[in-house]
């Protein structure tokens, strides 16, 4: 290896560029093998990047240093020396390459080079080459999202005004001519709706900083500019996305849409107070909620025609971005059902078949927003699909998002009953058993499937989110509509959750007689909401009557839960018989 490491020394020490690019990309060919050679950094940057060399010398040498650890003092001046001077180099792929280099330098050198850079990157983003364009957006793409540089911007007011002034120019390229550098600009825009949206700490440059005040003022700022930029402009970026391919068409969607939703629920208006605290001259949109109803729509109508696509992945990015706009004041339920309907088509796709779990994790927690047939017709298909799932974890989170939807659907009906209006058929909560894998399931005694168990502990446990005072409870997106209905629209009664709760006391009886190889969650669940009805019913005395004031609905329901407990009683004791058998 030492012998390789001084040839390639010599070659690169030589004036012959073709023996220079030779030694560089044998060099890089090694760095790639795993082997270590850092040893020739620093010629490197002597030989070719300080001195006069050919473009593509330029090129291999600053790939090979981006992929090698470098001293300090060959950091600074040196390198940052001849990136500074090769922005400006005659042809445009040394430039690509010195700009693309940025993302890889440490944080402390960052301000000062791009402050000293800032009119270089200005024209590399307005270049008539599209590499140099290409290059300018990716590496921006890479740095402004970051968390160091948003600390840096929020207290350096010189630095925070070429970014802002680039993440402009970022959302304008977003209408270039060339496909791949608007692909770029889309994705850009994407990641930094994404880091502001999770609020996570970005991983692109491996820091652990913390978001403090400022840059999530900073960040808010950007993304406030970008969701005006695009909501304004949307007409033209539809335009423009429809001639792309479809492989780039995919990065397209999430900033359409999260800009559309940002504007249409009014957050985009939060965000600005975020990013100017105190401002009192921030106003609200002065757009009505038609017109910003008709932008979602606009926005669907563009999106409709992919959800068909040959494409899985594509299908499936639509199909999520589409139950976001179904969630926005004013949405349709019918944009909902056409994406779930795309999104199960995936199901049995053999090249989608690893994202079966992510598959059924988007469809039941959007659950809520479907109308109620569409929700009704999805539930036993569901459990089939949750019934197949590897993981314990996304069985237990799709089961609790299926039992609450299924409970508020069933308690809403029955509401809806008492009002006087048309009962809808499947909608009581012991439909969900009428699958015929799934009867077998609960009735079997031996049978060692766990996932009757989580279905039994998932149902139990929707019935006492479902006791909770409803009026509390906040909108977060995952409730169901017929939690707001109920809520606020149907005169809600504190007592009409038992009736569900027994049904699924009914049939979840069998569980007492299973044999879970010692486990007991399941019957532990059951007892304990059994226990609860009988607390709430106060059965003590017996069933009450009509003489007492007592109403039919309640003399029906004390009669369920007595013969509940006497068919408990004798269950009890068939399993003492089994186990003094054993």
């Amino acid at each position: 290896m030492d012998l390789l490491i001084a040839q390639i020394t010599t070659d690169l020490r030589s004036s012959d560029a073709l023996r220079q690019s030779s030694a560089l990309l044998q060099a890089l060919q090694q760095c790639a093998a795993g082997r270590d050679v850092s040893a020739l950094a620093r010629t490197a940057a002597t030989e070719i990047l300080s001195a006069p060399s050919s473009a593509v010398c330029k090129r291999l040498a600053l790939d090979l240093l981006r992929a090698l650890p470098l001293p300090p003092d060959l950091l600074d001046p040196l390198l940052l020396t001849s990136l500074r001077s090769d922005l400006s180099f005659p042809d445009p792929d040394v430039a690509a390459s010195s700009i693309a280099s940025f993302p890889s330098l440490p944080s402390h050198l960052l301000p000062s080079l791009l402050s000293s850079a800032h009119a270089d990157i200005a024209a590399a983003l307005s270049s008539p080459a599209e590499s140099l364009r290409l290059a300018a957006v990716t590496s921006l793409s890479s740095l402004l999202p970051r968390d160091d540089l948003a600390l840096m911007c929020s207290t350096n007011p010189s630095l925070m005004a070429h970014a802002t002034t680039w993440w402009g120019r970022l959302a304008e390229l977003a209408l270039d001519s060339a496909d791949a550098v608007s692909a770029g600009a889309f994705e850009a825009l994407a990641r930094l709706f994404q880091e502001l949206e999770g609020r996570r700490m970005s991983r692109l440059a491996g820091d652990k900083l913390v978001d403090g005040e400022g840059a999530l003022a900073v960040r808010a700022q950007w993304a406030a500019d970008a969701i005006d930029f695009i909501w304004s402009r949307r007409n033209m970026l539809i335009a423009r996305t429809m001639v792309m391919p479809v492989e780039s068409f995919r990065v397209t969607v999430y900033p359409l849409v999260h800009a559309a939703k940002m504007v249409a629920s009014g957050v985009v208006n939060t965000l600005r107070r975020i990013a100017k605290p105190g401002d009192t001259t921030i106003a609200d949109s002065v757009e009505s909620s038609a017109e910003k109803l008709v932008g979602v729509s606009d926005i669907v109508s563009h999106l409709l025609p992919f959800l068909s696509s040959l494409d899985p992945p594509l299908v499936f990015e639509v199909g999520i971005n589409m139950l976001a706009l179904a969630d926005v004041p004013g949405g349709k339920p019918e944009w909902a059902s056409a994406a779930i309907i795309a999104i199960l088509t995936l199901w049995d796709r053999q090249e989608f078949s690893s994202m079966r779990e992510t598959i059924v994790r988007a469809v039941v927690t959007n659950l809520h927003l479907l109308d109620l047939g569409m929700q009704v017709s999805l539930f036993k298909r569901l459990l089939q699909m949750v019934r197949n799932l590897r993981a314990e974890s996304d069985r237990m989170h799709a089961l609790a998002c299926i039992c609450r939807t299924a409970l508020c659907v069933d308690l809403f009906a029955k509401e809806s009953v008492r009002r006087g209006q048309k009962p809808v058929p499947g909608t009581d909560v012991i439909s969900l058993f009428e699958d015929v894998r799934v009867k077998e399931d609960l009735n079997s005694v031996t049978s060692k499937n766990l996932f009757r168990e989580e279905l039994v502990a998932s149902l139990v446990e929707s019935c006492f989110q479902l006791s909770l005072p409803l009026p509390e409870l906040k909108n977060s997106g995952t409730e169901s509509r017929v939690i707001g209905a109920l809520a606020y629209g149907t005169g809600y009664g504190a007592l009409n959750w038992t009736e569900p709760a027994l049904d699924v006391v009914e049939v979840c009886r069998p569980c007492v007689l299973w044999d879970c190889n010692g486990r007991t969650y399941a019957i532990d669940c059951y007892l304990k909401l059994l226990v609860r009805l009988c607390h709430i019913y106060d059965t003590r005395g017996g069933v009450k009557t009509i003489k007492a004031g007592a109403s039919q609905d309640q003399i029906l329901n004390e009669t369920r839960l007595r013969n509940l407990q006497l068919q408990l009683i004798r269950d009890l004791r068939e399993v003492m018989i089994l186990f003094n058998f054993h």
